[in-house]
């Protein structure tokens, strides 16, 4: 018997860095946010947000299905945390990078970057998102493209979803990913994710990626057409 969306939605995130890699679970703890339990999730969302997710979800799935790496792309809830608590756009302890990447390690942060676009405020312990969850986005071409396009090209459920292409969801999809990575060198092929959402800085754009044994935030081309630059369409559920 299959699991309904909201059992297999649970169930992973419960299996995830947040509660399974001990660097991270200790990070939550650390930040004073509820642990991430089944039961927790049960009780703090309701049947009409788990609703909305699967809603979301499959509409992202089917909205972006003829983009180039569509057929590698998994969807799915991402948890993100109140940025009160633990800010996910900006550079985490060294400490808590030790179970995903086998030892402690700075990450990589880029000191032209600006503190970076807040989509998900304070005043939740964590949001539900659906999002790309696996280790590779879609890829749409560069940063210009996807930023420059016209809306109803990223439109879905009424979301534009380029909003929430930005460093905070995809700094909570890294700890939510755990030891599993996303647009790491470690993978089948190694990706980094462009940050739409964000504001060029100084003529560059932002993108996040695992390389060389560090998370990295970084600057590069707007106008960069690779394979590699991948992107994330994300619909928060309210």
């Amino acid at each position: 018997m299959s699991l309904s969306f909201k059992d297999e939605q649970i169930a992973l995130p419960v299996a995830s860095g947040w509660s399974r890699c001990g660097s991270v679970a200790r990070a939550v703890a650390h930040a004073g946010l509820p642990s991430v339990t089944a039961q927790y999730l049960d009780d703090v969302f309701s049947a009409e947000q788990w609703k909305l997710a699967e809603v979301a979800t499959a509409a992202l799935r089917k909205h972006f299905s003829k983009a180039r790496f569509a057929e590698e792309t998994t969807y799915g809830v991402l948890l993100v945390p109140d940025p009160a608590k633990l800010d996910t756009r900006q550079a985490v302890n060294p400490d808590v990078r030790r179970d995903q990447l086998g030892q402690p390690a700075a990450d990589v942060f880029d000191d032209r970057l600006s503190p970076g676009a807040l989509r998900i405020g304070a005043g939740q312990d964590w949001t539900l998102v659906s999002t790309v969850t696996g280790p590779y986005g879609i890829s749409l071409g560069s940063y210009q493209n996807v930023s420059g396009a016209p809306a109803e090209e990223f439109t879905v459920e009424g979301h534009d979803t380029r909003v929430l292409m930005t460093r905070q969801i995809w700094g909570a999809r890294v700890l939510q990913g755990g030891s599993n990575l996303p647009d790491c060198e470690a993978n089948d092929h190694w990706t980094f994710t462009l940050f739409a959402g964000e504001k060029l800085i100084e003529g560059c754009a932002e993108s996040g990626t695992i390389l060389k044994g560090k998370v990295r935030f970084r600057l590069g081309k707007p106008n960069r057409v690779i394979g590699s630059a991948r992107i994330a369409p994300a619909i928060a559920i309210p």
